[in-house]
């Protein structure tokens, strides 16, 4: 049984959810110590415990420490069951990581087709946006031949959360390998400014300065209201459409901070983005480590690692012996290679 140190590198949840997935599809029991142990509330709080909970159910787990507050756990899976789960997370813990803690063993690992339900944050900060997982990180798994297929119902703002969303998973025996070393023609550069349960020229002072700083159409940058909302909401989302890949970037409204600053923020990493000429971005790099480490590997190119790269590189050599190769380039650009877990 492996022990995990929790508060090795960025010392987040990540660091349990993806041990979480690689237990569950290498059926390696594993111990973890000092969860979220760099955070200013550590030990698992509700969305945490929400998805070792969805690993305990799909992988039939056995599991000790599941309790919000808990810094220690120990998890042994069994087989992997597909079917039908929902989860709901209280407030607007983030369903999406939820999502990504199963993606990848009841793709790879289960012998049917399931279908998971969730009910919770579908935009809040530190969590991947459904606009991103719809736009950016499915389309790329679909390209390595996984069948994935979503319904979005109701938006999830924090701090109230009550997002309602489903999404069927096709199991496949491998994924393919990914080269993606060019973004290709940028084709259609747009922003959507999500407003709920807030003056509607929050957003559209959102889109002005966004439009105006990346000399983006402002036609193509328009507000929606979102209608059936729990509480009051606001998300900034820029979308990069290009020929091999789509990149979404995201600023969350907050208490205290003007529209115009979300804008500007956005501005700027999609700048950086732009700038560096690669096709992955910072959020995506990560994302994508598992299924290729798990799948026939792939090499791509993408900005300066963050610390939740790193801690996945770190996990996948633990579990699978796998050396992922990080090599810097110019202008910003990093190039990334993943082997093929044949060759771990």
């Amino acid at each position: 049984m492996f022990t995990i140190d929790g508060s090795l590198g960025e010392g987040g949840g990540q660091i349990l959810r993806s041990a979480l997935a690689l237990s569950l599809l290498t059926t390696t029991p594993f111990r973890i110590v000092g969860i979220r142990a760099r955070r200013s509330r550590p030990g698992l709080m509700r969305q945490h415990l929400v998805a070792v909970n969805a690993a305990t159910a799909v992988g039939s787990a056995t599991v000790i420490g599941a309790e919000i507050g808990s810094t220690e756990l120990t998890f042994e899976p069994q087989a992997i069951q597909g079917g039908d789960y929902q989860f709901s997370i209280g407030g607007a813990g983030s369903t999406t990581l939820v999502f990504q803690t199963v993606l990848c063993p009841l793709l790879l690992g289960a012998a049917s087709p399931s279908t998971l339900s969730f009910e919770g944050g579908t935009h809040n900060p530190m969590a991947p946006p459904f606009d991103f997982l719809e736009l950016a990180f499915l389309p790329i798994l679909a390209r390595l031949g996984a069948r994935i297929e979503t319904a979005f119902y109701r938006h999830g703002f924090y701090p109230a959360g009550g997002g309602k969303w489903s999404v069927t998973i096709h199991p496949t025996p491998a994924l393919e390998r990914l080269e993606l070393l060019q973004r290709g023609e940028i084709r259609a550069e747009r922003a959507c400014a999500l407003i709920a349960q807030l003056p509607p020229a929050v957003s559209l002072r959102e889109l002005e300065v966004l439009s105006a700083r990346l000399g983006w159409d402002a036609a193509r940058c328009r507000p929606h209201v979102v209608q059936r909302s729990q509480g009051p909401g606001n998300a900034l989302v820029a979308i990069v459409e290009c020929e091999r890949i789509t990149e979404v970037i995201t600023g969350f409204g907050e208490r205290g901070v003007s529209g115009e600053s979300i804008a500007e923020a956005v501005a700027r990493e999609t700048t950086r983005y732009l700038s560096a000429d690669v096709p992955v971005g910072e959020h995506l790099a990560d994302q994508l480590l598992l299924p290729l480490a798990l799948g026939a590997g792939g090499v791509f190119r993408t900005l300066r690692p963050t610390p939740h790269f790193h801690s996945q590189v770190d996990l996948l050599r633990l579990f699978l012996g796998c050396s992922v190769l990080v090599h810097e380039e110019e202008h910003g650009a990093w190039r990334v290679e993943v082997p093929a877990r044949a060759a771990q």
